[in-house]
């Protein structure tokens, strides 16, 4: 029987008073290709993100090597012989790809304090010829492909000699042809008695390369097994598993004329000939996993990104939306799904946060700011949303993030739009507000507003969706009626089964 190469037991993270995890345990053997498989927002990031150093645990113990160990960041762990290939691209742009693959360990090629250029290219050439990989070490990374990017990445990992290479949706941007050649690679490397965390939404790589499955789901630890005692449908109903609790049922609404129409929308890499209609009281639920493109589409009728080929029709007339301006003077409005980064000005208090979007309603007639304008403007938003703060001029930092999320709800109620798009509205906030969000999203519906739901919460999906429309590689691969919907049908859906 193989050795236990690392245990990880009883792991709990708490963020914001939210358990992310709860009592997790992973336990992995030398050599064996290992899947951490669960929806978004199992936990699978965050258990790696601890094992790595980027977070550390509230509770619970890693045993690497037969030793408790705790790493403090990545540096340690990556020394210790843990490497892990994101599914975000992380490489410098502006150096080559010798130069990405052995960055920070430059030492290792100089002489005389100057690096041995010639011997890093012979290093690098020696690794990628190993691996199998046809890339140029002298190019420079922003002339590369996205695939060929990933197997860099690849090939930067496998540079560290490590025990254990965690390897996050590693085919997301690689044809077949790459994707047998990852294969093959992974299988060498377990030859060798490297051990392999393989995180994918896809069954048929994880039938195919995987030994073992474990399955996280809402942040707990639900099993782990053998792979030759799974299939796609079990692997479904393993990471579906919960019953359906109606947490929140839906004022069910009369429909009004059709508000929004996207016909034949393309942007070239990112969706394709996506097709879709909303009407008004309306909600029409998007659901997909990480990278299906849900969010793309969203950008791209909200005008942050550019869209190839298709059109759009907001009330029967076509509209050329080339700036999110250009869409809210027609009436869409946008909360973006990340809320921290993207919609909270951490700077501003709760009030200029609202209000922002609406500066020239709280001026006089002269231009000049009135306070008090702006005052009766928030108060009637934050009474109909039922924010709850101590002081209007209080920091946004200081209200809980289901307020934080109102609040960003509310600015775009200010503009008064037709259409609404929420991306993820209520992601990491607790059980309560979500509730409240609910409320606020059906009294929307019922004042007549189309709304667009994008979410990776099936529960949300099912309970607050009309229609619900499954995005797969860029593509709408599902619809149904909202009533019609199910857990497993959506999941097979999006996971591709």
């Amino acid at each position: 029987m193989a050795e236990t190469v690392l245990n990880m037991i009883g792991i709990t993270k708490v963020f914001a008073g939210v358990k992310a995890l709860q009592n997790v345990e992973l336990e992995l053997k030398k050599g064996e290709v290992h899947a951490l498989l669960g929806e978004n927002g199992a936990g699978k990031s965050t258990l790696m993100k601890i094992l790595i150093g980027m977070y550390q645990p509230d509770k619970g113990n890693i045993i690497y090597n037969g030793k408790e160990v705790q790493f403090k960041n990545i540096a340690e762990a990556l020394n210790s012989g843990i490497s892990m290939i994101h599914q975000e691209i992380s490489l410098v742009q502006q150096m080559d790809v010798a130069e990405n693959i052995w960055l920070g360990r430059e030492k290792q090629f100089m002489s005389s304090a100057i690096i041995d250029i010639k011997k890093r290219y012979a290093k690098t050439v020696e690794l990628l010829n190993e691996l199998e990989i046809k890339i140029d070490p002298t190019k420079m990374v922003k002339d590369l492909s996205v695939a060929q990017m990933q197997l860099v990445e690849l090939a930067r990992a496998v540079s560290y000699n490590a025990n254990i290479i965690i390897m996050d949706e590693p085919t997301s941007a690689l044809t077949a042809r790459e994707i047998e050649l990852l294969y093959k690679i992974v299988r060498k490397l377990t030859k060798k008695g490297v051990t392999i965390i393989y995180i994918s939404h896809k069954f048929d790589e994880i039938l195919e390369i995987c030994n073992k499955v474990t399955v996280l789901r809402d942040g707990k630890y639900i099993d782990t097994m053998g792979i030759e005692n799974l299939s796609a449908d079990k692997l479904v109903n393993l990471v579906v598993g919960r019953e359906l609790n109606d947490m929140f049922v839906k004022y069910q609404t009369t429909f009004g004329e059709e508000v929004i129409r996207v016909e034949n929308f393309t942007s070239a890499g990112e969706f394709y000939d996506v097709n879709f209609s909303v009407r008004a009281g309306e909600v029409l639920g998007f659901y997909g996993l990480m990278g299906a493109g849900r969010t793309e589409i969203m950008r791209a009728i909200f005008g942050i990104d550019e869209y190839t080929s298709g059109n759009i029709y907001v009330n029967g007339e076509k509209a050329t939306i080339k700036t999110p301006n250009a869409a809210i003077k027609i009436g869409i409005g946008m909360l973006t799904e990340d809320r921290l980064r993207l919609g909270v000005i951490h700077s501003l208090s709760v009030i200029a946060n609202t209000t922002i979007s609406v500066f020239r309603r709280v001026c006089n007639r002269f231009g000049v700011f009135r306070k008090a304008n702006e005052l009766n403007v928030f108060q009637e938003e934050s009474n109909t949303l039922s924010i709850k703060y101590s002081s209007p001029y209080e920091l946004i930092g200081q209200l809980s993030g289901g307020n934080q999320q109102k609040v960003m709800i509310g600015r775009w109620l200010l503009i008064r739009p037709k259409v609404l798009i929420l991306d993820e509205p209520t992601r990491g906030i607790d059980i309560g507000a979500k509730m409240e969000i609910y409320s606020v999203i059906d009294g929307l519906a019922k004042a007549g507003m189309a709304i667009i739901l994008v979410s990776s919460e099936l529960p949300e999906i099912l309970a607050m969706s009309d229609q619900v429309r499954v995005v797969r590689d860029g593509k709408i691969v599902f619809e149904c009626p909202g009533a019609e919907a199910d857990q497993v049908t959506l999941v097979s859906h999006a996971f591709g089964v």
